[in-house]
């Protein structure tokens, strides 16, 4: 019995290598990091190094949290040879001025959403979350397997910077409202509380959009101030309390499918770094990446099931969501038009989509639902 399966073994292997040599197609993909490290001799550093860390954050926002992972990480994986203490913000600086600490060399790196440096340039927003862009999946495949990465380095390093992706919660909730907006015409006028380019949309479509601060916007909510109000994710909505003063969500998140966060460094202390501890900034800070979308996404969904018993969530209108579709579209292609970074970051990502949307397509209709939901014929995601 042995000698058989030993036989059918060595012929099932036989056969396969056989088959593979017939084969006129090479591998299909390669680890380039493999081949640029297989032959290369890595020396571990003595020199100890003390950073310090800001960001936009306060402790009680869970992205201090992903903050503190990768510092961790860090501390960790380099053996204590790396430290990165972290400031809150308006410990050592405010929160608006953490790229321009960084940037100056007051500290060695930051956390941060590019998206609130748009006025250094536009295109920083490509980075943080399009309306209607990527999702954290579609983010992570650009940035590590594209151009993406590059892309973005390229444009901070003027700015004597490095950036690295350093977590993402994926998609944010809707807008929190009394007013059940489900129709484009339900947004002429409407006051809305958002950010970024989702603000010159709305403005478009007819809503009266204000960039309020986080800090303010249960009070703008309570007191009628504002009829809606965006501002993350559901398990960083929920202490925030939006659902104790106001009746609907009006999903879905189409202003932020998901929201990348960044670890910008100061080119100097960087350059000081020798090659294994960046080497392991590298790697800590995708590590992040990729915890940081499992534990806050676990959260988000236990987040909208507290949620549920206090607000309806509903959903725009489909002609609604493809309106603000063909209104996002002009208002991006107006963008490329005015500013050249824009233009390149964008189409980087276009031509990711428009190569990616065969697979999407093939893969769909096994969306992991629960089976009594499924088997009803709700099987796309």
């Amino acid at each position: 019995m042995k000698r058989a399966i030993l036989f059918s073994i060595i012929f099932t292997l036989i056969f396969s290598f056989s088959a593979f040599a017939k084969s006129k197609r090479k591998k299909f993909g390669v680890d380039q990091r493999h081949i640029e490290w297989q032959h290369k001799k890595f020396t571990t550093s003595n020199k100890k190094f003390h950073w310090r860390m800001v960001e936009t954050w306060t402790k009680g926002i869970l992205f201090h949290d992903v903050a503190q992972h990768f510092c961790d990480s860090v501390r960790a994986a380099s053996g204590g040879r790396l430290t990165i203490k972290l400031f809150q913000a308006g410990a050592l600086v405010p929160a608006k001025e953490v790229f321009d600490a960084v940037r100056k060399g007051v500290v060695q790196c930051g956390h941060d959403w590019s998206g609130y440096w748009k006025g250094k340039n536009e295109a920083f927003v490509c980075f943080a979350s399009v309306p209607y862009g990527l999702d954290i999946e579609g983010y992570n495949i650009w940035l590590y397997a594209r151009d993406g990465l590059k892309l973005w380095q390229q444009l901070y390093k003027p700015w004597g910077l490095v950036v690295f992706p350093c977590g993402n919660p994926g998609q944010e909730l809707g807008l929190f409202s009394n007013k059940k907006a489900t129709k484009m015409a339900d947004f002429k006028g409407m006051r809305v509380r958002t950010v970024g380019w989702y603000m010159d949309i709305l403005t478009r479509l007819g809503a009266s959009v204000s960039p309020l601060p986080g800090g303010e916007v249960y009070l703008s909510l309570e007191r009628g101030v504002i009829d809606a109000a965006e501002f993350s994710t559901p398990a960083i909505d929920l202490p925030m309390g939006f659902d104790e003063i106001t009746k609907y969500v009006i999903e879905p998140g189409v202003h932020q499918p998901s929201s990348q966060t960044e670890v910008i460094i100061n080119q100097k202390a960087w350059n000081q770094l020798p090659e294994d501890l960046k080497n392991i900034v590298r790697i800590c800070a995708k590590e992040t990446q990729l915890w940081s979308e499992a534990w806050m996404e676990n959260l988000n969904a236990k987040a909208v099931n507290i949620l549920a018993k206090r607000i309806k969530f509903i959903k725009m209108d489909k002609s609604t969501i493809l309106e603000f579709a063909k209104t996002t579209h002009e208002y991006l292609n107006e963008l490329k038009k005015k500013y050249p970074d824009v233009k390149k970051v964008l189409e980087s990502q276009e031509a990711f989509r428009k190569e990616f949307a065969k697979w999407r397509d093939l893969r769909s209709g096994v969306a992991p639902w629960p089976y009594n939901i499924y088997i009803k014929g709700k099987i796309l995601q």
